[in-house]
């Protein structure tokens, strides 16, 4: 007997849309679109985009078949779409500016309907010792800016201050008057579909490899940082600064403690989301995003501290010539976002019309 045939899903968009989409200029009106199920959002891309070093894009160019470039002149960097499953992958650019620029201009893209597409963005991070390892991957419900403040210059803080920066409209780095994230300081993401997306990855086995297993032994005292990389849920801090040490690590805590009035946890830091996060709200106002749709997905490329005993500077200037743990990181994004991008393309039917609750 002849095994059953299994049909083939039809490709998410047909040979024709994607003709008449890549013969419409950028940034000008296109009668077609093409649908965008998934947008995975990564920021840095280093060397070529495929058979080299891998930066945050690579991978997912690579393993995804995103084989249709669409030319992006108003962004970083070229888009990357798959036709079969409706993936689109973006890289922004670093900081902040670059990827809120690049996020506003991919909505506005007339190319393309997002108007259902889920958002993950997925990238390395530093990560606070005190809750995973590098190479472990956070899923984050509140991202907080960690640019938006007052600051007096080190040398000339006053003794009784904790620091010398402080929340933009506070009376200093000891008041804890509640503040409205009113220009930004903070958002927070669907806790649903951030329960979602940790409960269908929450058991997923992390790489690991001998040089950063040697390398969290000496973070004694910090039982999470000396674990094989794991899944968990831990919010993200982004400044354009990329800060290093105990002292800044306990003022990241502080800051997000503030912002999110004591119910979120600092894990990761970075410099994109608060960015990113902004320009789809104001997407999602003129029906072009879904803010609800938004996952953010950051994996450990190294800590945010020291270990004991070890200054600062000297540790943040080794990790500046490359990150300890980037191989792990981007392993890691990729095996957790991919299971979620897998579930959501796979199973659309479930999804379309709403994110799972």
């Amino acid at each position: 007997m002849l095994a059953p045939t299994i049909a083939k899903a039809a490709p998410v968009a047909d040979a024709a849309t994607l003709s008449a989409v890549k013969s419409c200029i950028p940034a000008r009106p296109c009668a077609a679109k093409l649908p965008v199920r998934v947008v995975v959002v990564t920021m840095f891309e280093i060397g070529k985009d495929t058979g080299d070093k891998p930066g945050e894009f690579q991978l997912w160019k690579e393993r995804r078949h995103l084989s249709e470039t669409l030319e992006f002149p108003q962004g970083w960097h070229n888009l990357a779409y798959d036709p079969e499953t409706g993936v689109l992958a973006i890289v922004t650019g670093m900081g902040s500016i670059k990827s809120a620029t690049a996020t506003l201009a991919l909505g506005l893209d007339d190319r393309l309907d997002l108007s259902k597409a889920y958002w993950l963005v997925a990238g390395i991070a530093g990560i606070d010792p005190e809750d995973a390892s590098v190479g472990s991957a956070a899923w984050a419900r509140y991202l907080i800016d960690g640019d938006i403040a007052h600051e007096i210059d080190a040398r000339e803080i006053p003794k009784d201050w904790s620091s010398g920066y402080f929340a933009l409209h506070s009376k200093g780095p000891m008041d804890k008057t509640p503040l409205e994230p009113v220009n930004g300081e903070m958002f927070e993401l669907n806790p649903a579909l951030q329960d979602w997306a940790f409960a269908l990855t929450k058991d997923i086995p992390l790489p690991d490899d001998a040089r950063i297993a040697e390398a969290r032994k000496a973070f004694n005292g910090y039982p999470n940082a000396q674990k094989p990389p794991f899944v968990l849920k831990g919010d993200n801090l982004a400044a354009m600064t990329f800060w290093h040490g105990a002292k800044m690590t306990r003022w990241a805590n502080d800051w997000t403690k503030f912002w999110t009035r004591g119910k979120g946890e600092f894990v990761t830091s970075a410099m994109e989301e608060t960015g990113t996060f902004q320009s789809i709200e104001y997407l999602t106002k003129v029906g072009r995003a879904d803010r609800d749709r938004v996952l953010v997905l950051r994996a450990g490329s190294n800590f945010t501290m020291p270990p004991p005993g070890i200054d600062p500077a000297p540790y943040l200037l080794g990790e500046n010539q490359g990150y300890a743990g980037m191989t792990a990181a981007l392993e890691s994004l990729y095996a957790v976002g991919g299971k979620v991008v897998d579930e959501i393309t796979t199973h659309w039917d479930k999804y379309e019309a709403s994110p799972p609750k």
